[in-house]
């Protein structure tokens, strides 16, 4: 096993262990949210997508600047992260209208339906999820990790996976 298959074991072995653990513990986790034994969404009534910059170049974030992700297993706009991913990979939901960036593509956005009812963000045509081992703004810790039977990127502005392994 290499180093960063071994240091991505980490954040998804502490997130395991906060899913498994229900509520109580009074804790933090990602983003400074309480853990909760249900997956963690991020849902507001109204949802921003915007681009970050980093290293990998420019890529889709929240209004707070925290990372997205796409997941290669899901083939169309529906998602195929649920239970023990979606604790580790929380979705962005929204509840409102969802809006674009000054630098993003509003026909670009969409949405989906959820298995829980819930309404997921999507960006031609992808889910939108994001990495429960991002600790801070501009984290990109989940780029190129294997987990759940596929990949997970970060998108840029054309909603294209950056790849690169």
């Amino acid at each position: 096993m290499n180093k960063r298959s071994l240091f991505a074991l980490g954040p998804v072995a502490a997130a395991l262990v906060i899913a498994g653990c229900g509520g109580g513990g009074g804790g933090t986790s990602a983003y400074g949210a309480a853990p909760q034994s249900q997956p963690q969404k991020t849902t507001a009534a109204a949802t921003s997508v915007d681009l970050g910059h980093s290293k990998l170049g420019s890529y889709l974030v929240d209004s707070k600047g925290r990372t997205l992700y796409l997941f290669e297993a899901d083939k169309s706009t529906n998602s195929t992260c649920y239970g023990s991913c979606a604790s580790i990979w929380p979705p962005l939901t929204a509840s409102g209208h969802v809006t674009a960036g000054s630098s993003v593509m509003a026909s670009a956005l969409g949405t989906t339906r959820r298995n829980d009812g819930t309404t997921e963000v999507t960006y031609h045509g992808h889910p939108l999820y994001y990495y429960a081992g991002d600790v801070k703004t501009g984290d990109t810790t989940g780029q190129g990790l294997l987990q759940f039977g596929a990949k997970w990127y970060v998108l840029d502005p054309n909603g294209i996976k950056i790849d690169t392994d």
